[in-house]
């Protein structure tokens, strides 16, 4: 599948969709450096994407970029919160709170 997507991005098809479908392939296949790479782009793509924020952090968070990781899905929290995408929001909202409970933080209130 990779494969396929880096001759589509290749030639010139570069959208989204296809830097999310990348990002995802990278990060599912261990390659989380490629895969922070294709989905940064995804989001400078489109900002509201709060699917590709929230792998965004994941890679990132896989690369011990955990200041990264905190932003992407500060971002993806705040896009998935806009667009009314409830599952993303919760994801995000539990990865945050695990990073604040690594980095011995207390959640507010």
């Amino acid at each position: 599948m990779l494969e396929s997507l880096q001759k589509m991005l290749a030639q010139g098809m570069d959208n989204p969709m296809l830097r999310f479908g990348l990002g995802k392939g990278y990060l599912d296949a261990g390659e989380a450096t490629q895969a922070a790479t294709h989905l940064q782009r995804c989001v400078e793509q489109n900002p509201k994407y709060s699917a590709a924020w929230k792998l965004l952090g994941k890679a990132l968070q896989a690369n011990a970029d955990e200041e990264g990781a905190r932003r992407a899905w500060e971002q993806g929290l705040a896009t998935a919160q806009a667009q009314g995408d409830k599952q993303a929001e919760k994801e995000m909202t539990v990865f945050l709170r695990k990073l604040d409970k690594q980095a011995g933080l207390q959640p507010p209130g």
